[in-house]
């Protein structure tokens, strides 16, 4: 063994790393004195649909709250339409583009103000259930995960196709609840442990 093979096994194997969070420092500017390019305000002056708030937490799988963690979220409007080149429909709500992104705080709390989206068709043509979609960035996560938020009093939540096709004693963690008399929907995000949200692939 050499010299400089020697000095390596001194030194020990290099200790595994996370990378990032550069995810929170870039996306979420205003963490930290700049403008936002995209924020947690989607609501314009043509926008259409009842106006709401999605708010809730971050837990890792000890349940302790992930404090930079960042979600973003993609929604129809409330007649079901995208902004989106692939949905053709008559958009008369052109400002409303469906797209916000939130940093967690202390506390990992996010929060979004919104209008409540309508059913959209799905891949098969079959209505979906109003919902948002919701990406997932956090530290010690290499690739974003992706979850849905459903709406608990819809009744269409029963046939759409997607919740489907999940086991039926996990879907309440994709079910935001209304709070009594407010606008505002309630929606925690576990990414590990016995409540852990259920994930979709991309």
């Amino acid at each position: 063994m050499t010299t400089e093979d020697n000095g390596a096994a001194r030194r020990g194997v290099t200790p595994s790393q996370t990378v990032g969070p550069f995810f929170h420092y870039c996306l979420t500017p205003n963490a930290y004195g700049y403008a936002e390019v995209v924020t947690d305000d989607l609501l314009t002056e043509d926008a259409a649909g009842e106006r709401i708030r999605i708010e809730g937490r971050v837990f890792d799988g000890d349940g302790q709250p992930i404090t930079d963690a960042m979600i973003e979220i993609w929604q129809a409007d409330g007649e079901g339409r995208y902004a989106s080149p692939a949905d053709t429909r008559v958009r008369p709500n052109t400002r409303f583009k469906g797209f916000g992104r939130s940093a967690c705080n202390s506390e990992g709390g996010y929060r979004f103000t919104t209008v409540k989206p309508g059913s959209v068709p799905g891949p098969d043509g079959r209505a979906q259930a109003p919902h948002v979609n919701v990406g997932i960035f956090a530290r010690g996560l290499l690739k974003r995960l992706f979850t849905r938020i459903y709406f608990a009093e819809e009744a269409a939540n029963a046939s759409d196709p997607i919740l489907a096709l999940v086991p039926e004693d996990a879907r309440a963690t994709l079910i935001a609840r209304r709070r009594d008399g407010e606008p505002t929907y309630t929606f925690d995000i576990h990414l590990q442990g016995k409540n852990e949200t259920v994930f979709f692939e991309a």
